[in-house]
């Protein structure tokens, strides 16, 4: 029998450098930014293959000052006014079908970036009509006006993440509140029901079987549709250590577990991130509803 080694899991080949280089050279004429590159995604090489990337708007430098996340923190850099149209051309140029769109936290902005978001998805429509858009939000200090600037111009998904359990918040993210967070996600579907809420979660850091479950619990009750859950990885030895590398069968069990409580789609792995396949995922909703739709007929 083949001897696959400790963690074989958490291996990926190494991505072509030919297509790394290509996308590099794409994102940089746009002076744009995406998650992959700056939070160190183990995924970005089969991601950038694909054609398909995380756009990271607001500059690459954060606000906020989160334990587990590999995103250069401080002083942030000036809003760019032409940002939004570069995203929607890359997004072009990439031939994307789902264009994913998240940032760094901007706790400097009065309304915290939200306003970025809603040009950028309206410079994506126009562009590209038949695209659909699903963007991952910072929490904007909880201001309910900052979210329906996002909810007026309807993204088809809405993902915020919780990123733990809350018992763990002081220490993985301190300047975030899990209450804000689950409130954030409620009114996505109080506004508007039709948008698909989404959240993430990372195990590894300390947290226990049972508080993952009662996370999931609570994202069900604020009607949370779709949920991710990956291992965290420690990107550099300034951020936290992982606690525990849980085996796959865990991700299935929690799959199961999240599919038995009522979200729409659970994707459960250890590689998996918030954007991950998220074009597929939501395709699937979108049959599955159909599906549906045609079984009341």
């Amino acid at each position: 029998m083949e001897q696959k080694g400790h963690l074989y899991w958490l291996r990926r080949k190494l991505p072509n450098q030919k297509i790394l280089q290509e996308m590099d050279f794409l994102l940089s004429s746009f002076n744009l930014h995406t998650v992959c590159d700056s939070a160190l995604c183990p995924n970005r090489g089969e991601c950038f293959q694909n054609k398909t990337a995380t756009f990271m708007i607001l500059g690459n430098i954060c606000t906020r000052n989160c334990n587990f996340c590999a995103v250069e923190k401080g002083k942030p850099l000036p809003v760019d006014n032409e940002e939004p149209y570069h995203v929607a051309k890359a997004a072009q140029q990439l031939g994307l079908k789902h264009i994913v769109i998240t940032s760094v936290t901007r706790d400097d902005l009065l309304d915290g970036g939200a306003e970025q978001f809603r040009k950028t998805i309206l410079e994506i429509k126009k562009l590209m009509p038949e695209s659909t858009t699903e963007v991952l939000i910072p929490d904007f200090n909880g201001s309910m006006e900052a979210l329906q600037k996002i909810i007026n111009v309807f993204p088809e998904v809405i993902n915020h993440n919780v990123e733990t359990v809350p018992r763990l918040y002081s220490v993985v993210r301190p300047l975030a509140k899990y209450e804000r967070s689950l409130e954030l996600l409620s009114q996505v579907k109080v506004r508007n029901k039709n948008i698909i809420s989404k959240s993430g979660l990372m195990v590894g850091l300390g947290e226990t079987h049972e508080e993952v479950i009662q996370t999931m619990q609570d994202l069900r009750k604020v009607d949370c549709d779709v949920l991710t859950i990956g291992q965290y990885l420690r990107p550099s030895p300034r951020h936290l250590r992982v606690q525990q590398y849980l085996h796959p069968e865990q991700f299935i069990e929690y799959q199961k577990i999240g599919i038995s409580l009522g979200f729409k789609y659970v994707a459960s792995a250890p590689l998996v991130r918030s954007s991950y396949h998220a074009g597929e995922i939501l395709r699937k909703i979108i049959s599955s509803k159909g599906e549906k739709e045609i079984e009341k007929e």
